[in-house]
This record gives structure tokens, C-alpha cells and sequence, in this order.
């Protein structure tokens, strides 16, 4: 295949070969294919000269590569086998969960108690489903084909098929039809996201057996729902449906909610404002099968972490699997280069996020590290910066975690199980929203801002913020570390009057001489 490739790439007025199965011994992604003859062609007829970057994956880490590529003046491909761009972020993701956070939000504001106490009456408050749901469509739809602007105004290449490494500098890109295009290139960038992890026992069928994807499409609010794992993705998808009016039961393995990073302190009091919403959570308990019966519901069988011989039998409408997702790397031709996955699946890179083969680089979740947007995102542009020549830095310290449930959960930096098991001595600085000007005029009391320093130097370790802007204003903390700021530099900085912001100003303040100014 690579004796091949070079022939074609040097014989620019070749036409397209087909080649029959006895004719050629295909690796890998492409072994399945030798049953037919097999089409193998140039995309638009490039040489190897002519591409610098080819991106396998469009998601936030891919695109935003493939166009900073191309914005360094690297002649860019970006191969994607589905549809649409944007990966599972915008299509089955970050994206649509967040269009039905908030529409949520607004039904549940009106269909309860929420509006009437504020003044604002009125009757017969109807949910239509199918409307929320086509106004999720119509974000994810706009900001796709945004994507695809992007893509055209800054030149990137757009090849639509299953990208796969045939050799360093030769990218297969599989068709629909089963024809196979070559993308000769220099570098190339895997950027392929994760998926679902599946759950043992357990087959998705998106409809009553479902996963994050089937539970952004339901067709109608099931009476009852079970969601397995009280993570990011099941605090989310579980407050939706709860908002919405389904009764909704949270079975988490853990002690506490939100995933693993989370501050203890800010997963107890997050669990304790959820459940006074309606959500109800089983704690330390293990999920041991699951069946339909015959009156069309689903029986779940649970028992304790702590007591196995303390067991249950759940009844829901829809079992919705939130156990965390996986590295995609299925079919790439890592083999064919000689790259391996450690033991969690994941491609191990350097510091400037190159692979084994040196001109072979991944990033996003197919690498080390938290599954998040932004992660990629950042990861993407220094990663193409450094190809460039550019100096490759990120502070993965510094990268923020957010849960868009209301109030928003929002972290950056250290907790305090962290400083404790690092042995360094730290400060505590907590200012409540109930004592901020800003969310009482809202009447939007719930959570906190806690702010962790160094004891010594007084340097932002760490801040964890519950509030229904958190997730905006934890950028502000973010900045500040970034720069290497104490919790008397932001204490100094003048915040506008009222904002939530001051929140922060205060538990900095706390933090660095001991008191706050408007609680005690």
C-alpha cells in the first residue's frame, strides 16, 4: 500500500485505480473492504506537498486546530465521518443539553411557584416538547453550519469520511460507497473525542434503554426515570427531566455527586439544593442489572457498596446510562504506524502533544486528562502552534469544570481534599450569595463562592463557586491564576455594584486578611 501511494503521489495525471483483493493486502480499518474491489483515489488531487496538517475529527479540539492551522498559513484537511461537523460536543453534547438546561429552567420557573412569586400570573402553562426540542435543533443546526463558514473562509479542507492513518504521511479516508480517498501530508492531528461507555448488561436502544444521546431526543416526558451515574452528564440530563416532570432517581457508586474534582464541600451542598428540586439520590449504591417487563416498565436491581446483602428492585419508564464516556480511537490505523493505546485507552503524548511517531499528534479526549470542550479547544491551537514553531504551554491547573444545572457548579483549580493530601498549608475565604446584593434582587440565593490560598504567599489555589452565573464568573478566577494572582490582588480589584461578581471579590477578601466586608 505504500509503495503505492508513492507511486500515485509522484504521477500527478494518474486517473483513479481500482483495485481488486488478491491484488494488494490491506491493513487494518481497511481489511473489511477487500471483499469488493476497492476505489482508491486522491482527494482533489493533491500532492504531498500540499498538505501540511490533515485533522482526523471535527470536533471543538479538531476544528479549532484545523482553522488555527490554516490561519498559521499550513495548508489544512480536516477529515469527519459524520454528517455534520462540530463532534459530539455540538451535535449530542455540550450544545444541546445546554439549549435544554435553559428552556427547562424557564418551563419550571413557569410551571411552579417560581413567577407567581415574583408577580408574574397566569393559567394553563402547557409544556410542548416537540417545540423545545426544535429550538435545540435550530442551535445545534446554526452552529454546525457555522462551522462549515469557518471552515470555507478560512480555506481548510473539508473531506467528508472515516479517517484512518495508513502511514505517517498518508491519511486513508473511507466513503460510504466503501471507495477510499489518500491524503498525503506532513503532520496529522487525531482528534476524535470519546463516546459512551457502555454499561455491562445494559443495551442502549435509545428509546427506553438510553444514553446522554436518546435522552436529548425523547419523545415524550417518561412518568418515571432511573439515571445511572450522578456525574456531570446525569446531574444535567437528570435535572431536565425532573424539571420537566418526570421523577427522576439518581443511582451513583460514589459517596457524592459530580464526578471525580469536584470539592467535597460543593458536592454535598449541590446534592442538598438538587434534592429540594425534586431529584432523589441513592448513594454509594451498584447497579446489578436491568430488565423490561411485562407492563412495558423497567425493573432495575441495585444493592449497597457498603451492604451487598442490602438489595433493591427500582421501578422506571426509561433507564437513562450516565457512566462516563471513553477515548474514540476505533479504526484509526494506530497499528499501522505503531502506536499503542495505555491501559485506559488513550494515546500517550509529549508535552507538545506529539505521539511515539513524531509527527503524529493527538489531543482532546483521546489524550490524558479531563473530557472537556475546552480542554480540546486549547489543546488544539498550541498543539498547531508548536508544529509551527511556536513555545507549547497549558497549565491543565487552570482549566475550569463547569455543571450547568441551576444553581451552576463551577471549579478551577485545587480543592481541599487535594491541598491536604499535598501537605500544603492553605486558607479558607467563603462569602454566601445569600449575603450578595446582585442575587438577592434576583432572589437567587443558593450556593457560595470559597476561595482556597497559600497560607505563606497568599497565592489563588483554588476556587469553587455554586451560583446560577457560576460557570461565567469562574473565568474571572480563571484569569486570575493564569497570572499568578493572590486573593488580595482580586480583594483589590474594583467589581461593579451589584454583581454576583463580588461574591468573589468578598471570599477573597476573607481569604487574605480573615473577614469579609457585608457578612460575618
Amino acid at each position: 500500500m505504500q509503495s503505492l501511494a508513492k507511486l500515485l503521489r509522484h504521477s500527478s495525471n494518474l486517473p483513479i485505480v481500482q483495485i481488486s483483493p488478491p491484488e494488494i493486502q490491506l491493513l487494518g480499518p481497511l481489511a473489511s473492504l477487500t471483499t469488493r474491489p476497492l476505489t482508491l483515489r486522491f482527494a482533489s488531487g493533491v500532492t504531498h506537498e500540499d498538505h501540511d496538517l490533515v485533522v482526523i475529527g471535527s470536533g471543538p479540539g479538531g476544528y479549532v486546530a484545523a482553522i488555527k492551522a490554516s490561519q498559521l498559513g499550513m495548508k489544512t484537511a480536516c477529515v469527519e465521518r459524520n454528517p455534520t461537523l462540530g463532534g459530539t460536543c455540538l451535535n449530542v453534547g455540550c450544545i444541546p443539553s445546554k439549549s435544554l438546561l435553559n428552556n427547562s429552567h424557564l418551563y419550571h420557573q413557569a410551571a411552579g411557584s417560581d413567577l407567581k412569586n415574583r408577580g408574574i400570573e397566569f393559567d394553563n402553562v402547557k409544556l410542548n416538547l416537540s417545540v423545545m426540542m426544535k429550538q435545540k435543533d435550530k442551535a445545534v443546526t446554526g452552529l454546525t453550519g457555522g462551522i462549515a463558514h469557518l471552515f470555507k473562509s478560512n480555506k481548510v479542507t473539508r473531506v467528508d469520511g472515516h479517517g484512518s492513518i495508513a502511514n505517517p504521511n498518508l491519511v486513508h479516508v473511507t466513503k460510504e460507497d466503501g471507495t477510499v480517498d489518500t491524503i498525503p501530508t506532513k503532520n496529522i492531528l487525531l482528534a476524535t473525542g470519546s463516546e459512551v461507555t457502555p454499561f455491562p448488561g445494559i443495551a442502549i436502544d435509545e428509546e427506553k434503554y438510553v444514553s446522554s444521546t436518546g435522552a436529548l431526543s425523547l419523545k415524550a416526558v417518561p412518568p418515571r426515570m432511573i439515571v445511572i451515574g450522578a456525574g456531570v452528564i446525569g446531574m444535567e440530563l437528570g435535572s431536565v427531566w425532573s424539571r420537566l416532570g418526570s421523577h427522576v432517581t439518581m443511582i451513583e457508586f460514589l459517596p457524592s455527586v459530580g464526578g471525580l474534582g469536584i470539592d467535597a464541600e460543593v458536592s454535598k451542598t449541590s446534592q442538598r439544593i438538587l434534592t429540594k428540586q425534586g431529584l432523589k439520590f441513592k448513594m454509594s449504591t451498584k447497579v446489578m442489572g436491568a430488565e423490561s417487563a411485562a407492563d412495558g416498565t423497567i425493573k432495575v436491581n441495585v444493592e449497597s457498596v457498603k451492604n451487598p446483602d442490602k438489595k433493591e428492585v427500582l421501578d422506571c419508564d426509561v433507564l437513562l446510562v450516565c457512566v462516563g464516556r471513553r477515548p474514540f480511537t476505533e479504526s484509526l490505523g494506530l497499528e499501522n504506524v505503531g502506536l499503542q493505546t495505555n491501559n485506559r485507552g488513550q494515546i500517550p503524548v509529549n508535552s507538545r502533544l506529539a505521539s511515539a511517531v513524531p509527527n503524529i499528534y493527538a489531543i482532546g479526549d483521546v489524550i490524558a486528562g479531563p473530557m472537556l470542550a475546552h480542554k480540546a479547544e486549547d489543546e488544539g491551537i498550541i498543539c498547531v502552534e508548536g508544529i509551527a514553531g511556536g513555545a507549547v504551554h497549558i497549565d491543565y491547573n487552570c482549566v475550569p469544570s463547569v455543571i450547568y444545572t441551576h444553581p451552576e457548579i463551577a471549579w478551577v483549580g485545587k480543592t481541599e481534599e487535594m491541598l491536604k493530601e499535598e501537605k500544603i498549608v492553605y486558607k479558607i475565604g467563603k462569602f454566601p450569595l445569600s449575603a450578595n446584593s446582585r442575587a438577592k434582587c434576583n432572589d437567587d440565593t443558593d450556593g457560595f463562592v470559597k476561595v482556597l490560598s497559600d497560607k505563606v504567599t497568599d497565592k489563588l489555589l483554588g476556587v469553587h463557586f455554586i451560583g446560577s452565573v457560576a460557570g461565567e464568573l469562574i473565568n474571572e478566577a480563571v484569569l486570575a491564576m493564569e497570572y499568578g494572582a493572590s486573593c488580595e490582588d482580586i480583594a483589590r480589584v474594583c467589581h461593579a455594584h451589584p454583581t454576583v461578581s463580588e461574591a468573589l471579590r468578598e471570599a477573597s477578601l476573607a481569604a487574605y486578611s480573615g473577614k469579609s466586608i457585608n457578612f460575618s
